[in-house]
């Protein structure tokens, strides 16, 4: 797939105008928190903001920047993932996901060896990830994703335990990001 339309999905998913006074990240919209506007140049009401500033926004900071396009290359549906997990949760914490996951699925280095969980997709990450599919074939893709939203799905909860205000957007969390 193209990032097109997993930007696409995103702000489908995330909708238009919203400023919850539980959401610590104020004032979004189409998922664009205004603090992420600002940095990158929007100097208008929130609610004003195009589409099209969104849809850059996504494209430079949670897709590029992160390198999400190299692993698109060797997973569209692992790449879909970290940019969704990436613009609720950092793309750092996204990418530490895959690290972690990873290093867990080598069958103890037998595939390839660890790699640094240091939330940053380089080369020895993408070595890992395809090392892991060519072993695992079709299924390694579909575990993979399951690992992802398993560490996904505990941060949420985590958050909230955390932080009981979340608990507004918890339900959400797990209808639409959790799958």
């Amino acid at each position: 797939m193209k990032v097109e339309q997993y930007i696409d999905e995103l702000i489908r998913r995330e909708g238009g105008y919203v400023d919850h006074p539980a959401d610590r990240g104020g004032p979004t919209n189409w998922g664009i928190t205004e603090q992420v506007a600002r940095a990158y140049g929007y100097g208008g009401r929130m609610q004003d903001m195009p589409q099209s500033v969104a849809r850059q926004i996504y494209l430079e900071r949670y897709w590029t920047q992160p390198r999400f396009h190299l692993v698109n290359d060797l997973s569209a549906a692992v790449a879909e993932e970290l940019l969704d997990t990436g613009v609720n949760m950092g793309t750092g914490v996204a990418v530490r996901f895959l690290q972690r996951a990873l290093n867990v699925l080598n069958l103890e280095g037998r595939i390839y060896p660890d790699i640094a969980v240091d939330g940053a997709i380089g080369r020895m990450t993408l070595a890992a990830l395809q090392a892991y599919l060519a072993h695992r074939g079709k299924d390694g893709h579909v575990v993979l994703l399951r690992a992802l939203n398993a560490q996904q799905g505990a941060r949420y909860i985590e958050i909230a335990e955390g932080r009981p205000s979340q608990e507004a957007f918890l339900h959400g969390w797990f209808l639409h990001r959790v799958a």
